[in-house]
């Protein structure tokens, strides 16, 4: 694939701080990016406020800023470096919500810098999960009820309506923070306030639960010219209820008879190009779970 012309300056945001146990592959794909990039002669400009990451070793990028991952300190960065594009697709959660309040604080138009790997369009699709439920019922693909709550009282409402347990997601967050399964109405109530306050949006999508159903994954990647492929297929040994980031897994997946997978890789493929992945895997991990008996609850 040929360098886009005129790039010879890149910055590329790190995920911030890592939580043990989680979010160890954005440091691992970041240094990777920064090595590739290097060989091709690009200049590489890291910014991550985690100094404790192989990516802000002083020989993995041209230049490394330890500062904190907001829009006024990318924004000084970007006015001393002047890079011509950044890549906020290797920092996770962090760095695509980062690249969004450049992108609406109109930041990234006033010192012309291009995103590259994914456009503001794309991850709202891929984060905002009202978005992203449409384009589910785009694809016709099945997910358990829920709901968008951006209100405390709404959320009462939907609670009576769905019954517990329920599974609470707030949008924007990073690791799954503020989420959590409620199985009572007060304990609901209380992880509601909580997810409403972590959402930097106020939005939580609340859910029908799934618990103790088995859990797939698949990590794809698609390009601009609509090619797709499955990197690799993961079982969760543990069942839903239990985060992913704290069960076991095991990659390939196990026992999905060769139907079975075939139809989640079709509906996956279907899910991708409908949201406009354009390159990477980081911004785009689907999860599939599945029941032997029953998918009444499934949309």
């Amino acid at each position: 694939m040929p360098l886009k012309a005129g790039l010879k300056k890149v910055l590329i945001i790190g995920s911030g701080p890592i939580v043990i146990g989680q979010a160890c592959e954005f440091d691992y794909s970041g240094t990777q990016a920064c090595k590739a990039l290097k060989k091709e002669g690009l200049e590489v400009i890291l910014v991550n406020s985690n100094p404790a990451t192989i990516m802000t070793d002083p020989e993995i990028a041209s230049k490394v800023y330890i500062e904190p991952l907001k829009p006024a300190y990318l924004e000084k960065i970007i006015e001393i470096e002047k890079p011509q594009a950044i890549i906020p697709t290797l920092g996770g959660q962090t760095a695509l919500n980062l690249a969004l309040e450049l992108y609406h604080q109109g930041i990234l138009k006033k010192h012309n810098v291009q995103l590259l790997g994914a456009t503001p369009e794309v991850i709202k699709a891929a984060e905002d999960r009202e978005l992203f439920r449409n384009i589910l019922d785009q694809v016709g693909a099945k997910y358990p009820e829920s709901f968008m709550v951006r209100t405390y009282e709404r959320g009462l409402q939907v609670a009576e309506q769905l019954g517990f347990p329920l599974i609470l997601r707030p949008n924007y967050t990073l690791g799954g923070g503020g989420g959590g399964i409620a199985y009572s109405p007060d304990e609901y109530q209380k992880m509601l306030v909580q997810a409403l306050h972590e959402s930097p949006t106020t939005e939580v999508l609340v859910e029908a639960s799934i618990l103790g159903w088995k859990e797939f994954e698949l990590e794809v990647m698609r390009d601009s010219g609509g090619t797709f492929v499955v990197i690799c297929s993961i079982e969760n040994l543990d069942p839903c209820g239990v985060h992913t980031g704290d069960s076991i897994t095991v990659a390939p997946q196990q026992t999905l008879n060769d139907r079975e997978y075939q139809a989640m890789r079709d509906e996956a493929c279907l899910i991708v190009n409908a949201v406009g992945v354009e390159t990477g895997v980081q911004i785009f991990n689907l999860r599939y779970i599945r029941r032997l008996v029953s998918e009444s609850s499934l949309k």
